[in-house]
Parts: structure tokens; C-alpha cells; sequence
């Protein structure tokens, strides 16, 4: 569960008030201002009120929480904050409200006058159904559900995206090469701007002294530009520093790029990139990265739950990623960064108020729940019917073939061993996969004998993670076996370019003849056995 406690502005309120909260957020230059939102969709907010940053409709600072009727019941989904501070948030019904500092428009209200209450930004957005918004130090974004992005405020170094850098009063579609583009993401450094795509490419424009913009060169950019260093890879997440940037590729691939004069990046040096480099090679699959423009701190967390940091902390410079105890990346910035903000809206489940996804995993292999039983290698696991029959076409078929829902079975599986089969049922409940690339390959057998291609892709991902000298030609003739191509050729590429190494392992002088044979005649093709 995570704690609002760890940040110490939350101390102010009861034990009764911590309770209440469903969401929250953590903002100011020293981390003094604080929003939250209840159970019952109430807001409330307390703290310095600098630049009239908490929306009461004075500029009086406050240690009691204020209710902030007009956001009340308005279902808030996203928040960002500037360095003013500026607040922008959207609601689940796409409205964004805006208040505090606007000495650069970046309330999108036209004017330059403070907003001491929250204010619905119209122009332009009335239209759209806004699902995430992004501030820079003085600049906003806001995404549309339709994939448009649009800009305002601040745009001395081209951040608003308009082509200029005269400064933006009111939201404004950003065009050039994402016309015709998806976007599904966006981010915000202190002076420049990043977005996602629906096929992982990254786009930035703004600022890029440090090279934030991954561009590989350190001149600014009015309009967006493609990160052309990053072709061949899809990115799922990007996330902005003060002048840093960290992206997540959809096999769990870290990359980061920008400044690094407290070793934000994370690649063992405080020397600036001016182009993406891949971070924790060694480390497990990374399923979240975490930074705030802020700040100079950096967090991940693996898909086995570990949590690193690096960057700035505490004022030390910590240059590779450091494993923590940490079980979120949130706490890193309550703990670590400075100032101690969140990087995110934070939402708050407490232990009985789990999501659905939460509630599954918990049930997933509860005899107290299960209605069936698989019986591997002795061993059983138990499930739920209906989740098997809602997740999965195989199972679907079998029990509107075969079974009589109303009674408890236990069905018999010797085709698979249980460390892989119980992977399998696992992911139905969790939809993620943790196990070693020698498993994956009897789980990427499963996968295929099942018709579960998107499970296929992650075994091919995992074994893609875990390939060595030892087992790249027991992956290789497994990618051959269940007519995996792309990880046929992967596996093909790793062993020619570790021929002298894989030939001397006993995995190779094992393969299968032809298969052996087709291996040497494509190498050989390749010029890889020229002696």
C-alpha cells in the first residue's frame, strides 16, 4: 500500500483525514503545496499557496484542508503542476481546469493574470475529451482521446510547438509531423516537450541544450522531431526530468538521454547524451520508469517488484541505478528527491479497497475461492472458471464442450511441466510473465498449442532477455520448433555474432542434424565461417 505519510507535508492532516484519500498530489518549488481527493470525489487542498497555486480564491497559505467546491464530484483522472506553480488537471469527462501562476498564459485563458480558483480551459478543448495533461516549468500540454496534442504558455525555446517562439495564450493543436500521427502519451521537461505514438515512436521539441530531446545534436527545435535513434524499438513510457529523459520500450528495455550532472541518466558518468543510451542491461525486465521536471532523480521498478534509483538523492549524486527497498517508485521521490514531490497524481488503495486487477491476483491459486483444480506433476493450482473462460479461447471451448459448470473438476495436464503451466494460468489473472528463458520456451510451446499470441510475444521477449552463450542454441532450435520467426532470426543473429563462444558449448554439438546443417549452410551464407 502506499503511504501519503512518507511525504512530510501530510503529517499536517488526522489519521481520519489520511484515510479519506483516494488521490493525491504533492507540488511546489519546496514541495509545500498538496491536492487531494476523497472516497466521495471531494478536493481539497492545503499548503504555502504561493502564486495562488491551491485555487481558494485567496493567496493566504493554509495548514487546514480547503475544500475546493467547482472540482468537487468531477472525477479528477489527470494533474501536472509547473514551476510557478501552475496546476492542470482533467476530468474523467475530458474538462481541464487550471489555476495559479499564468505569467506566460500557461492557464490557456488568454491572459496573463493569476487564477486563484480553478478556471475550465475552453478554447480549443471544449470539442475534445482531454485524457492527460503535462506541464513544464511555465508551459502546458493536454492529450485528446483522439490522439491530438495541444499546447500553450511558455515558448522561449519552441516547447509549445507552434514554430515560433512567441508565446502561446490559449491551447493550440500541435501539428507539423504528428498531424496525421496517434498520440498516446506525452511529457514535459522544465523547457521542452515529448510524445508517444501508437506504433512506440518518440517525438520531441523545445529546449535541448542537454540533448533531452534525444535528437543526437544540442540545437532546439520549434516543432516536433522524431527520435530517429530509437527506430526498431517500440516505447511504451516516457518520462521527463528537469533536462533528462527515460523511455521504456515494450520488452522492458530502458533507454535515457539528456543531462547528467548528477548522473540522472543512470550510465555510470555525469557526462551529457545527446542520443538515447540503454540503461540496467543487466537487470530484470523494467515495467515502470518515474522522473518529474522538478527534479534530477530517476526511478524504475522491475516486473519482479524491485525498485532502483539514481540521479540526485538527497544531494548526493548517485550514478547507476541503486536497488532500494522501496516497493514503488513514488516513495523515491517522497524519500529522495529534492524537493520531495510526486512525479504523478498518486492514487491511494488502501488494503480493502483493492482495483479488479488487484483483486484477481490476489484470488489467482486461492483454494478459499476456486472452483477447479489443475492436478500437475502431483501438484494442483487452483482457479476460477469464469476468469479461464473470459481470458482464454481454449478453455472457452473446453467447457462449453465438455464440463458441467456446476460441479468442482480436476483436470489432469502431463503435457507441461507445473512451473510452466501454472505461468500460464497465472498470466490469465495478471497478464504478465515471470520466468527464466529456459522455462519461456516450454511456456512459448504452450502459447502455440493454445493460439494465445500475445502470451507467444512475451515468452519471445523473455527468452530474447535471456539469451547466453549456453543456451542460444537450445533458444534457436526452440524458435525453430514453434515457428517463431522474429525470435528465430534473433537468436540466429546472437549466435553468429558469438559463433567462436556457442560452438564450443555442448548445446551445439547436440542440436538436431538438419537442423545443425541449416545452420551452418545460412552462417556460412553470412560469411561467418570463413576458415
Amino acid at each position: 500500500m502506499v503511504d501519503v505519510g512518507k511525504w512530510p507535508i501530510f503529517t499536517l492532516l488526522s489519521p481520519q483525514e489520511i484515510a479519506s484519500i483516494r488521490k493525491a498530489c504533492v507540488f511546489g518549488t519546496s514541495a509545500n503545496e498538496a491536492i487531494y481527493i476523497t472516497y466521495n470525489d471531494e478536493v481539497f487542498v492545503f499548503g504555502l499557496n504561493c502564486s495562488n497555486c491551491l485555487g481558494t480564491g485567496d493567496n493566504q497559505s493554509t495548514i487546514v484542508p480547503k475544500k475546493l467546491e467547482a472540482l468537487c464530484g468531477k472525477k479528477i483522472n489527470s494533474l501536472s503542476y509547473g514551476s510557478g506553480p501552475h496546476v492542470i488537471l482533467s476530468t474523467e469527462d475530458g474538462e481541464v481546469y487550471a489555476w495559479g501562476h499564468n505569467g506566460y498564459s500557461q492557464l490557456g485563458n488568454g491572459t496573463t493574470n493569476q487564477g486563484i480558483t480553478p478556471i475550465q480551459v475552453c478554447t480549443n478543448l471544449l470539442i475534445k475529451r482531454v485524457i492527460e495533461v503535462a506541464c513544464g516549468s511555465h508551459h502546458s500540454m493536454a492529450l485528446s482521446s483522439d490522439g491530438d496534442v495541444y499546447a500553450w504558455g511558455y515558448n522561449n525555446c519552441g516547447q509549445v510547438g507552434s514554430g515560433s517562439t512567441a508565446n502561446q495564450p490559449t491551447p493550440r493543436k500541435v501539428s507539423n509531423c504528428l498531424q496525421t500521427k496517434m498520440v498516446v502519451s506525452i511529457a514535459c521537461g522544465q523547457t521542452s516537450s515529448m510524445a508517444v505514438i501508437d506504433n512506440g515512436e518518440v517525438y520531441g521539441w523545445g529546449y535541448n541544450g542537454n540533448g533531452q530531446l534525444g535528437l543526437g545534436n544540442n540545437g532546439n527545435q520549434l516543432t516536433p522531431c522524431r527520435v530517429a535513434a530509437l527506430h526498431g524499438v517500440c516505447i511504451l513510457q516516457i518520462a521527463c526530468g528537469y533536462a533528462h529523459t527515460l523511455a521504456l520500450t515494450d520488452e522492458g528495455l530502458l533507454y535515457s538521454w539528456g543531462a547528467n550532472t548528477y548522473g540522472q541518466l543512470g550510465t555510470g558518468s555525469k557526462s551529457n547524451q545527446l542520443s538515447p543510451v540503454q540503461i540496467m542491461t543487466e537487470k530484470e525486465r523494467v515495467v515502470e520508469i518515474a522522473a518529474c521536471h522538478s527534479s534530477h532523480t530517476s526511478a524504475a521498478k522491475t516486473q519482479g517488484g524491485q525498485v532502483y534509483m539514481w540521479g540526485q538523492c538527497r544531494g548526493q549524486s548517485v550514478v547507476l541505478p541503486h536497488l532500494t527497498h522501496f516497493t514503488c517508485t513514488d516513495d523515491v521521490f517522497a524519500c529522495f528527491s529534492t524537493p520531495a514531490v510526486m512525479w504523478r497524481i498518486l492514487s491511494v488503495e488502501h488494503e480493502d479497497s483493492l482495483t479488479v486487477a488487484e483483486s484477481l491476483k490476489k484470488e489467482f491459486d486461492s483454494p478459499e475461492t476456486s472452483d477447479l483444480k489443475f492436478r500437475v506433476d502431483g501438484k494442483y493450482i487452483h482457479v476460477h472458471k469464469a476468469v479461464l473462460k473470459i481470458r482464454c479461447e481454449h478453455f472457452r471451448t473446453m467447457f462449453q464442450s465438455y464440463w458441467n459448470e456446476d460441479m468442482k473438476e480436476v483436470i489432469e495436464i502431463d503435457q507441461f511441466s507445473y512451473p510452466v503451466y501454472r505461468a500460464f494460468l497465472e498470466y490469465l489473472y495478471t497478464d504478465s510473465v515471470d520466468l527464466p528463458p529456459e522455462d519461456a520456451i516450454g511456456l512459448l510451446d504452450l502459447a502455440t498449442s493454445y493460439c494465445e499470441n500475445r502470451l507467444k510475444k512475451l515468452c519471445q521477449h523473455i527468452i530474447k532477455r535471456g539469451i547466453t552463450v549456453e543456451n542460444a542454441f537450445s533458444l534457436l532450435s526452440a524458435a525453430v520448433r514453434y515457428d517463431a520467426e522474429d525470435l528465430e532470426e534473433f537468436c540466429f543473429k546472437f549466435c553468429v555474432n558469438h559463433l567462436t563462444e556457442v560452438t564450443q558449448t555442448a548445446a551445439f554439438w547436440q542440436m538436431d542434424g538438419p537442423l545443425l546443417k541449416e545452420f551452418i549452410a545460412k552462417a556460412s551464407k553470412c560469411g561467418a565461417f570463413k576458415n
